[in-house]
């Protein structure tokens, strides 16, 4: 058996070291460390309630609207607000903005660039991929990167500023929108949707949605794969058979997205072998046995607590273990779309699991479906009308604020007493996707999923396959540890 470190990682949210057990050139074991150590858990203790919106967008930079939208929600759920319709929008619309700004980053920034490695020299499609997608120089940037800051120039108008903003608050949002305003989110989003079927996609987005099976899928890659860099990118992963490799526990977790009255746009549940079910948040446990945390036993968040023990006998990350009724889960786009009833994703999981392709094609599938809504959204907001409502006053409550980050499912635990946080906790999707062993033994996700990759005696650096499985779940590894 050899063992070899992969790590740190570059283009990766974060510090991250994964250690691999190989035997006869595929990985036995692995073992995912994350190697810093945050502390917002317990800067947050003793704090006023309402100071939470200022500390939990620093802990990270390229998902904080996120971090934001779920701790005004657990707040908005200890005081009994609900927020008016234009708040609710608002709302809606700041996560999707970032959520889909994460992707576009992901595909273009993060992921693609690995096709450039002269690891695949000779493949057919090799020069095009460095030519269009190597990190720094390839082509593409000069389109992605103008695109995706004018489309964040939505926040400007939404939030006020990106990132840390403040205007999510558990009544709504604090920054009404005049109607100039609303006419210029309508033109921003018709301009990056032009930039998305001209660039990403080639084709309409709603025709991207609509794609229903592999078999449609495939066909429509062979007459665009040419033309743009979606359908690039599915022609080089069936050539490398990425759908055959990073296939973890295949269950799936969603809490839910982008509220709408007593509903979701994206529902809640857990999907396994075929079949969809209700979700029980209070099956939630966090085990610490392989963390280098205080405790022993798995314990509800809303209980949990989050203090550092370095050293600890056979703990080897920081990242704490969730689990969903004991088990593990995978989180992220391609759970939210499973359990949306996606046809696309449902036939691409039943034929082969989770995968690296799957995990990019939902990615790819959410942008398509979300830019309509965004549209919609934008047409229903009435100026003029609240936006907000008032805050009221904490003295001893609890709430819980569950969202959909771009990487999956985030959860923030939240208990006041006399006027002060007394215990908040906080899951990122991180955490459920690149957990430690538990006590029994079993891996996380990730871990799970790099189980028979091929190690390659001629890659240089950090095998590409595992690169490809790391980054199949678009790791943010400061969102991962408290």
């Amino acid at each position: 058996m050899k063992r070899m470190v992969v790590g740190p990682f570059n283009r990766v949210e974060g510090d991250l070291e994964v250690m691999l057990d190989v035997v006869d050139g595929r990985v036995q074991a692995a073992y995912v460390n994350s190697p810093m150590y945050r502390g917002f858990e317990q800067i947050l203790k003793e704090k006023h309630p309402l100071d939470a919106l200022v500390y939990v967008p620093r802990i990270c930079g390229i998902c904080s609207v996120a971090q934001s939208a779920a701790s005004a929600q657990a707040l908005a759920h200890a005081m009994g607000l609900q927020p008016p319709e234009n708040g609710q929008l608002v709302a809606n619309l700041t996560l999707a903005a970032e959520n889909l700004a994460d992707h576009l980053s992901h595909f273009y920034l993060f992921f693609m660039p690995d096709f450039a490695r002269s690891f695949y020299q000779g493949r057919p499609w090799f020069d095009e991929a460095q030519a269009r997608f190597k990190a720094v120089s390839g082509s593409a940037m000069a389109a992605v990167l103008p695109a995706r800051a004018k489309f964040l120039h939505l926040m400007g108008y939404l939030a006020g500023k990106w990132p840390h903003t403040l205007s999510l608050q558990p009544g709504g949002s604090s920054r009404p929108l005049e109607q100039g305003e609303q006419i210029r989110l309508t033109i921003l989003l018709a301009e990056f949707r032009s930039f998305l079927e001209r660039t990403l996609f080639g084709d309409k987005l709603e025709t991207v949605a609509n794609l229903d099976s592999e078999s449609v899928l495939l066909a429509w890659m062979d007459r665009l794969a040419r033309s743009a860099d979606f359908p690039r990118f599915l022609a080089m992963a069936y050539d490398l058979k990425l759908h055959e490799q990073g296939r973890a526990s295949d269950r799936f977790m969603s809490y839910g997205a982008y509220p709408e009255g007593d509903d979701n746009l994206l529902p809640s549940g857990s999907w396994e072998n075929g079949k969809l079910c209700p979700l029980d948040i209070s099956a939630i446990r966090e085990d610490v046995s392989h963390s280098w945390m205080e405790g022993e036993a798995a314990l509800a968040p809303a209980a949990g607590h989050t203090l550092p023990q370095p050293g600890k006998a056979g703990a080897y990350s920081w990242c704490k273990s969730p689990r969903l009724d004991g088990r593990v889960v995978e989180t992220g786009a391609l759970a939210r779309q499973l359990v949306a009833g996606h046809p696309l994703v449902r036939d691409l999981v039943a034929r082969y699991g989770g995968n690296v392709t799957a995990r990019v094609v939902a990615r790819m599938l959410e942008i398509a479906r979300m830019v309509p809504v965004m549209e919609e959204w934008v047409r229903r907001i009435r100026p003029g009308e609240p936006f907000c409502q008032t805050t009221t006053a904490l003295e001893d409550a609890s709430g819980i604020g569950l969202i959909e980050a771009a990487r999956g499912s985030l959860g923030h635990w939240l208990e006041v007493r006399q006027g002060r946080i007394h215990n908040y906790q906080i899951i990122a999707p991180t955490t459920w996707n690149f957990s430690p062993r538990d006590a029994a033994g079993e891996p996380g996700a990730l871990e799970q999923a790099l189980v028979g990759v091929r190690i390659e005696e001629n890659d240089e650096g950090a095998p590409v396959t595992v690169q490809h499985v790391v980054r199949s779940f678009d790791p943010c590894m400061v969102c991962t540890v408290h």
